[in-house]
């Protein structure tokens, strides 16, 4: 598969080291007439590539093809598995609990509190997160992530009560806050620069695959009596937990990961196999091994390639207090920018939306439960087609045009879903058409959301923090991502209650709005370039003579 990418030169600080016992890193040309890059500088270079390079030295954009490497995207497949739990959880869970409330015979505050309390207890694992994968590395704690969820899942089925359907959400929401920290993280360090945005957006296209099998597994199982059908809803989301436990076996642990723990002959031999030829893997692997010279205890260490093996104890530690504590001008916009962005996602209400959107529906006019769950099925089709057309377009037009597209959408369509709901609530009867406008405004909401937000909050979050900071910087953003997701979907009943569906979702549009606003300020474009370069863009100076971006 190729991806077109039409860049600028990109800038670095210093010039690329050699790594020891390793061939030169000689320049990586373009072959026009192949669309390929050729080895070595010793060849006679043609006249197009000559006219390539001349265009690079003259500022101009150049036009490259990305080809997705095979074994980045087997390693960004699996891992990204892994968010099918949450996705598949969301989606059953809406309309399991049509079933749940009269089987228990519980109330409308106990549901909420059952949906919103496997968020709540994520922000547990998405804080614990960072410094686990710092510790044990990103691919055990993806097996983690899958075990825990799998326990959890399977109390849910068992559980022959209220309570013991909350101690099964409790321990499944601790192995999703893992795997919503730990799948982005671990597929942004695995990429190359050019495919990054495509492949760290998987784990939301996995999302969006799980809540619709979580829709389908609501239709097919419906017509089961309703002290079965809710139980299987929920236990069969052991059967991908343990999939993905399993498949997790197959990948390859983090090249930055293994830098960081001085592992250098380790990182070299993934980032081969996932480079298209072996200088540009030696020249990303020095990228690295100079991103994590922080790492050196010793000053006449930071200066070596071979200094990373000085870290190999390093477990995470230092990084709170660097983050919340004494932040850099440039840790603190990108620290500001990765929590917004998080805040921004679950503020939407889009969880909250397909939790409850039976109810929503039902609002809306829609009353038999086989229409009501029929028609979440028609919504999550829609939603993971247009996070796959995002993750596909994600690499070409870039981040923020996605993002600004993405949230100005859902604001209006918020907008036009308010104004359907209080039609109908101050309507005598219920009037097709106000019924199609409910209909169709929430499917727009969720593409919108699925077109910006829903991939690229995964995206930003995993690539915008330094190396040292990504993996605890992220818990933390995702952190804020997993409290504001569990309050809302806790409250969006309660709230909708006082001031009716369609002035919750006037005030849904109203915070878009606000996030629109944040997103076109604040955050920067950060396609096509390496995680090592990122860092520079929250930074004051202005770097002179740019560099081609080979990682």
């Amino acid at each position: 598969m190729q991806f077109l990418s039409t860049q600028k030169p990109e800038t670095h600080h210093e010039d690329y080291h050699l790594l020891p016992d390793s061939e030169s890193a000689l320049p990586v040309e373009t072959d026009l007439k192949n669309g390929r890059r050729r080895k070595g500088a010793s060849h006679v270079v043609a006249t197009e590539a000559e006219s390539q390079k001349h265009k690079l030295l003259e500022g101009a954009p150049v036009q490259r093809k990305a080809y997705l490497n095979k074994y980045a995207l087997g390693g960004a497949i699996l891992a990204s598995t892994n968010s099918i739990l949450l996705g598949y959880d969301i989606g059953v869970m809406s309309g399991a609990v049509l079933y749940i409330r009269e089987n228990l015979d519980i109330s409308s505050t106990q549901i909420e509190i059952l949906v919103g309390s496997l968020n709540v207890c994520s922000l547990i694992g998405s804080l614990a997160s960072g410094k686990t994968s710092d510790w044990i590395g990103r691919r055990y704690t993806i097996i983690l992530a899958a075990a825990t969820f799998l326990i959890g899942a399977l109390l849910m089925g068992l559980a022959p009560s209220f309570l013991f359907l909350m101690l099964g959400r409790v321990v499944a929401g601790i192995g999703v806050g893992y795997s919503l920290m730990i799948a982005p993280v671990y597929v942004a360090e695995l990429s190359p620069a050019l495919t990054r945005g495509f492949l760290t957006s998987l784990p939301e296209v996995f999302i969006n695959v799980g809540i619709l099998l979580g829709y389908i597994a609501n239709y097919t199982l419906s017509g089961l009596p309703e002290h079965i059908n809710w139980r299987l809803m929920l236990g069969l989301a052991a059967l991908p937990a343990i999939a993905v436990a399993l498949g997790v076996l197959a990948m390859p642990e983090s090249p930055r990961w293994l830098v960081v723990k001085g592992r250098l002959s380790e990182a070299r031999q993934v980032l081969i196999k996932t480079s298209e030829t072996k200088e540009e893997a030696e020249l990303r692997l020095a990228e690295i091994v100079k991103a994590a010279s922080v790492f050196s205890t010793s000053p006449a260490d930071s200066s070596s390639l071979g200094q990373a093996a000085s870290s190999s104890n390093w477990r995470g530690q230092g990084v709170w207090k660097e983050l919340l504590l004494r932040p850099s001008r440039p840790v603190r916009r990108i620290l500001i920018s990765a929590i917004g962005v998080n805040f921004f996602m679950q503020a939407s209400g889009n969880d909250a939306v397909v939790y409850y959107s039976p109810e929503v529906f039902r609002g809306a006019g829609i009353h038999n439960k086989k229409q009501l769950v029929g028609v979440t099925v028609i919504m999550g089709i829609a939603k993971t087609f247009f996070v796959l057309v995002s993750a596909l377009f994600l690499d070409r037009f870039g981040r923020r045009p996605l993002l600004l597209l993405g949230s100005a959408g859902m604001a209006i369509s918020l907008a036009g879903l308010g104004l359907g709901s209080k039609y109908l609530e101050y309507s005598n009867g219920s009037p097709g058409w106000a019924i199609a406008l409910c209909v169709v405004a929430v499917c727009a909401a969720v593409s919108f959301f699925s077109i910006g937000l829903g991939p690229i909050t995964w995206v930003y979050s995993s690539e915008i923090f330094p190396l040292r900071l990504r993996a605890q910087g992220s818990s933390l953003a995702i952190s804020v991502n997993r409290l504001v997701s569990g309050l809302v979907a806790m409250t969006f009943l309660s709230i909708s209650r006082e001031i009716s569906f369609g002035g919750m979702f006037f005030a849904l549009a109203g915070i878009m709005v606000v996030g629109t606003i944040f997103f076109y300020y604040y955050l920067p474009e950060t396609k096509g370039k390496s995680l090592e370069e990122i860092e520079a863009l929250f930074e004051d100076e202005v770097v002179e003579n740019p560099k081609v971006l080979v990682s």
